[in-house]
């Protein structure tokens, strides 16, 4: 498959324009407090969905939604003070896939996202905007 045929090669993901403890502002989506962002777009993250808590932290099926929708390069935020943390399967199924892998508190995370967004592999991030 060529970059031409790749459907993911030419979206860009969503940078994060805002940052306060509880809340976010993405573009192109609704402000919120956590988001999965990826190539292309992103929504709230709803933890629940995969059983994700600040321990054992986040789960594989987190990470899989970012890695269905192109991205190669993945930010994971702990959160503001740090208190999420990330599921051992979690980092296994990246380092499988191939995923270049970023962890940082939240702040940290979401400057390097913002970064990498103009760069050339696509990216995907979890953030989380509280503790």
């Amino acid at each position: 498959m060529t970059d031409a045929d790749d459907p993911t090669s030419s979206l860009l993901s969503p940078r994060i324009i805002r940052l306060e403890r509880g809340l976010m502002e993405v573009e192109g989506v609704t402000p919120g407090k956590d988001f999965v962002l990826y190539p292309g777009g992103g929504h709230a993250w709803d933890w629940a969905e995969h059983g994700t808590r600040h321990d054992p932290g986040i789960q594989p099926g987190d990470v899989r939604e970012l890695l269905g929708r192109g991205a190669e390069v993945v930010v994971l935020s702990l959160g503001m003070d740090r208190r999420l943390r990330i599921a051992p399967p979690t980092l296994e199924l990246l380092r499988e896939a191939g995923a270049e892998v970023h962890v940082d508190e939240t702040p940290a995370a979401v400057e390097l996202y913002n970064t990498l967004t103009a760069g050339p592999r696509p990216v995907g991030g979890l953030f989380h905007s509280t503790c």
